[in-house]
């Protein structure tokens, strides 16, 4: 325990702060779990439903951040996200730093909040699942009542 308050006074007289949760910090672009609203991953970005549907909610992210990977390719995705907000007046930030990885389930791009929000769901197709086809709904037929058999006939 000595050891430990000893490297902390050492750390503060050369200035250096310990980071909260680097690990977690690394798999989220520098910010932390609990104030993530949304993420895709880098596979997700290539898919072009998604990314429609993504840009489709662009507005929803005015109280936001958007944290995108600057290191991964893509088919204008990004750079569609970037004109959009600068469009919606939503604040984003390049990160070409260690934690912007490039492996298929890396983060491509991240929503987040200023505080914790600790959504249970931050993957795109939970956050916005889509959107079941509308069946019309046939009206059963009625059965015909004896009287209007006998005065009209049967089935018309």
């Amino acid at each position: 325990m000595t050891e430990d308050l000893n490297k902390r006074v050492e750390q503060a007289a050369q200035g250096i702060t310990p980071q909260t949760k680097p690990d977690e910090r690394r798999r989220f672009l520098g910010s932390l779990r609990e104030r993530c609203l949304i993420r895709m991953d880098n596979t997700e970005v290539q898919n072009h439903e998604l990314t429609n549907l993504f840009l489709k909610h662009l507005a929803d992210f005015k109280n936001y951040t958007i944290l995108i990977n600057g290191n991964i390719n893509d088919d204008g995705f990004l750079g569609d996200v970037e004109a959009g907000c600068s469009k919606l007046n939503i604040p984003f930030t390049l990160v070409n730093n260690e934690t912007a990885k490039t492996g298929p389930h890396d983060t491509a791009i991240l929503v987040v909040a200023k505080t914790a929000i600790n959504r249970p769901r931050i993957s795109l197709k939970q956050v916005y699942p889509p959107e079941f086809p509308k069946e019309e709904l046939v009206a059963p037929k009625q059965k015909e009542s004896f009287w209007h058999k006998l005065f009209h006939g049967g089935n018309q």
